[in-house]
């Protein structure tokens, strides 16, 4: 899942934070920083559609190249009632996906259909899937969704060891 390489550099650029024991969100976004998750940002980004493509191709890198997204596009619908009703479609292996996405602004991404874009990324014909790291939360604050690429063994241990939760 991981090298020994790739985990000794993260936690040597992280070792001066490392001063108190991490909650299950901080251990769920330390995962992207070890190239075994991917995060959908709650904060705004620039632009939709760029922000899309770089989130699937992000999420597509985690598969060692058994995945590869091409021609993402947002067909955006009419801003009625405070959001719009957008279709969010790439190429996933040459194959066409389209999702519903629903914006309530040009800044945010639709993290349901954020996350399930992701999850059409998981790798055929392989034990791993993408599995969305469940954690309390705070009232009040945002919280990017954090994606795991990993085997039920690998969640598993994860869930043993580090005590985060998947859906």
């Amino acid at each position: 899942m991981l090298s020994r390489e790739r985990a000794l550099a993260v936690l040597a650029r992280f070792a001066e934070y490392a001063h108190d024991r991490l909650n299950p969100y901080e251990v769920a976004c330390a995962l992207e920083a070890f190239g075994l998750a991917v995060s959908v940002h709650a904060d705004d980004i620039d632009y939709l559609e760029e922000g899309y493509a770089n989130l699937l191709q992000r999420a597509a890198a985690l598969t060692g190249g058994a995945i590869i997204v091409a021609n993402v596009r947002l067909h955006e619908g009419e801003f009625v009632a405070g959001s719009r009703d957008d279709v969010l479609e790439f190429e996933r292996n040459g194959e066409l996906v389209s999702i519903s996405a629903e914006h309530y602004s040009d800044q945010y991404y639709d993290h349901l259909a954020a996350c399930d874009a992701i999850d059409h990324l998981s790798p055929d014909n392989d034990p791993r899937s993408f599995r969305i790291v469940d954690f309390e939360r705070e009232e009040h604050r945002h919280y990017d969704s954090i994606l795991v690429l990993a085997t039920p063994e690998q969640a598993e241990a994860m869930r043993k060891h580090f005590g985060l939760e998947f859906h």
